[in-house]
């Protein structure tokens, strides 16, 4: 257990570090800006395109995996907004903010570094493939719930070509497909260029995890609302619970693979929910207690995945 929070203890810190940096300088939300910037284009997708670039073509092209993972994550999000429209009366919009809250995880700033840190290389692939056709899909499902929600009154075909265009153009997407690419055709990278590449993906995890830390703490927790309670279990414990069990059930993967998935579905809420949530003017404050928490609880939880599988108690096929 001590190896496990030894591991857990440089991602938290850069969390808490920067949650004290924010308090203490009280810079406004508008210096995180930059940051941010040079997060999600730059360091992140070098660290994709890295990740990418290096695997063997057929390791890419696992498409049983990636829809295995999907479909445990959306049946997580299907559960939550029917368990929100229908048993607690919430609107449409208000819906779909808190079936994501339960659902998207923080699987692309603390995912990458967490994953490779605990499993080594071999959990490259796997990451890369969730962190990206995951987001592919939430940046997909989000507008389009919305805007059946009325959220969105711009004509449906101008709401499609939006989104559709901002899926294939964003960074994430681009450094991925360009790494499919240069596996596909197994071309070298210019000295240079993937020295470059190195120096920029070290810096995706400590930056993203620092300006986690400085959004939290410039949205200070006011109250608790009563669905951040069963959200919580359902980010943390039964979300990796279901993409465990799908996973065992949809085929014979690599443990390593297995294992990236689990971990990575134990990450709390994305602070993309909060976004989505301000964008359209829903949830909002009840979206931010729901990421502020949920990464607090996820001090505990994270461990206790942690040991179940580096103690060989989580098999990696439940059904072999």
């Amino acid at each position: 257990m001590a190896e496990i929070f030894a591991l857990l203890l440089p991602f938290f810190g850069l969390i808490l570090i920067g949650y004290l940096a924010a308090r203490v300088t009280r810079q406004p939300a508008e210096a995180l800006g930059w940051m941010n910037t040079f997060i999600i284009y730059a360091a992140l997708p070098a660290l994709f395109f890295k990740l990418v670039s290096r695997t063997p073509i057929e390791d890419l092209a696992r498409i049983d995996f990636i829809v295995a993972d999907i479909a445990a994550t959306y049946s997580i999000f299907l559960l939550l907004f029917l368990v929100s429209r229908y048993l607690r009366r919430a609107s449409f919009a208000d819906s779909t903010i808190q079936a994501f809250g339960g659902s998207y995880g923080n699987i692309g700033y603390m995912g990458p570094g967490l994953a490779l840190l605990a499993f080594g290389e071999a959990a490259a692939v796997p990451v890369a493939l969730i962190v990206c056709l995951e987001n592919a899909t939430h940046f997909i499902v989000a507008p389009a719930m919305m805007a059946v929600a009325g959220g969105d009154r711009r004509p449906p075909l101008r709401v499609a070509l939006d989104v559709m265009g901002k899926v294939a153009l964003h960074p994430f997407i681009l450094s991925t497909a360009l790494g499919f690419v240069v596996a596909a055709s197994g071309m070298a990278v210019p000295a240079a260029a993937q020295r470059l590449v190195d120096y920029l993906a070290q810096a995706a995890a400590p930056c993203a995890l620092f300006a986690m830390g400085v959004t939290l703490a410039l949205r200070p927790l006011k109250r608790v609302p009563v669905e951040v309670g069963y959200l919580a279990v359902a980010k943390l414990v039964l979300l990796p619970a279901t993409v465990y069990l799908v996973l065992s059930l949809a085929g014979d993967f690599d443990p390593v693979w297995v294992y990236s998935a689990v971990l990575l579905a134990g990450l709390p809420t994305a602070t993309n929910v909060f976004v989505i949530s301000q964008q359209y003017g829903v949830w909002q404050e009840r979206a931010s207690a729901t990421v502020l928490i949920t990464t607090a609880l996820s001090v505990l939880t994270l461990p206790v995945v942690l040991y179940l599988i580096t103690t060989g108690l989580l098999p990696p096929d439940l059904v072999p």
